[in-house]
């Protein structure tokens, strides 16, 4: 599917396209004055949505009395970032050790590997953003972060460019660092597989690591990466009802 230039893979029918259209209609001429818009915004929250919104609650809970930081490898629109930032000020608003970290290029995968198979989406450019879309999500975690005690202390980070360096960089940076959650989003084999083998000394017991395509037929480059770091019958993927194809392991 492409629009607006941006390629991304969408399993919807035309059928459910033209709903989901029509729906937008619907929110854009949304009649609530603006002082309450924010405030409803669970009107316009479809089943789809709101059970991404669930599972990432439920990872959440699981690392509250974990150490370290959460960090999302493929952050593309940030809504995940924005949730974490809100559920730490909900579950532990005075944990400003919990810092909240995005990778991403912010324009599209940076290359392909013949390990992540030959469909069209999983090749460069895919997943992009609009023009300086970093620079307006660093605004909305910021506003996010003032909705929350101790919002003098920064506790988000966005990280621009090929995350195989820029992971690399920030560790060397911050060689203090400790994962609670790290959330891989790449899809692609190189940057999974990469960060995965940076990642291994950073994380405790009790850290969690989500994949969100792992054993997808048009993604086969994350669950190969897994397979070359980590030993499968070592680990149990564990998954929620709340997602098809997203599940996780736990350092034990």
């Amino acid at each position: 599917m492409k629009q607006n230039g941006i390629r991304t893979l969408s399993p919807s029918s035309a059928k459910e396209i033209q709903i989901r259209k029509d729906f937008y209609d619907l929110f854009s001429n949304c009649p609530i004055p603006e002082n309450e818009v924010l405030k409803n915004l669970g009107l316009f929250l479809n089943r789809q949505t709101l059970t991404s919104i669930l599972h990432l609650h439920e990872l959440y809970k699981k690392i509250i009395n974990v150490h370290g930081s959460v960090i999302e490898f493929g952050t593309r629109w940030g809504q995940q970032l924005a949730l974490c930032t809100s559920l730490r000020g909900l579950y532990e608003p005075y944990n400003y050790s919990r810092k909240i970290i995005g990778f991403d290029t912010f324009e599209g995968f940076p290359s392909s590997h013949t390990k992540d198979g030959d469909a069209d989406i999983a090749s460069k450019g895919a997943y992009s953003v609009t023009k300086n879309y970093k620079e307006y999500l660093g605004k909305v975690l910021q506003y996010h972060e003032q909705e929350s005690p101790l919002s003098h202390i920064k506790k988000y980070e966005l990280i621009q460019g090929d995350m195989c360096i820029t992971f690399k960089k920030y560790l060397e940076d911050n060689p203090h660092t400790i994962v609670a959650l790290a959330y891989f989003d790449c899809d692609i084999y190189e940057p999974t597989k990469k960060c995965l083998l940076m990642l291994k000394d950073h994380v405790t017991k009790g850290t969690i690591i989500v994949f969100d395509e792992l054993n997808h037929p048009m993604f086969p480059g994350e669950t190969v990466a897994l397979k070359e770091v980590f030993a499968l019958d070592e680990y149990r993927i564990e998954r929620s009802p709340l997602s098809q194809y997203a599940s996780y392991i736990v350092i034990e």
